[in-house]
């Protein structure tokens, strides 16, 4: 498992280190689904950003990511949206935190757990994320 915070601003180098092509500015999740989808990688001041499917992601740890180099093609990334910094809102509303962490398994993009202000909440309870809040299904069980 790695952790949203410890992979921002990591490097991102090519395969045997022979390019670097900039630090880990954000990922993008899809809250559906609950994967990391996108690697979004700022190459400088300059030079602008590149968004990577995660798939392109080769290895992952404390000290970078390595990834296939881009092909020059449009990755059709989805909108971002930053999942840390949240508002965390219940499907009826109610009001859970900030998301100050996530955990995911960099090997398929899976969300395991996303840390709130309020606590840990399970990846199996996000519904969606947006410019206003992640919205997560509350863990109360429902009767008919």
């Amino acid at each position: 498992m790695m952790l949203f915070s410890r992979v921002h601003g990591l490097p991102v180098l090519t395969p045997g280190g022979a390019d670097r092509l900039g630090t880990v500015r954000a990922l993008t999740v899809d809250a559906a689904s609950r994967t990391v989808t996108h690697v979004r990688v700022r190459r400088g001041r300059l030079r602008g950003e590149i968004v990577l499917a995660l798939g392109a992601v080769e290895a992952a740890g404390p000290d970078g990511l390595v990834v296939r180099p881009p092909d020059g093609a449009p990755s059709g990334a989805p909108p971002h949206h930053d999942l840390l910094g949240s508002r965390v809102l219940t499907e009826c509303g109610e009001e859970r935190g900030t998301v100050l962490d996530a955990a995911f398994d960099p090997a398929d993009g899976r969300i395991e757990a996303v840390l709130t202000t309020f606590g840990e909440v399970p990846g199996d309870r996000l519904l969606g994320l947006g410019d206003h809040a992640l919205v997560v299904r509350s863990g109360r069980a429902h009767h008919l």
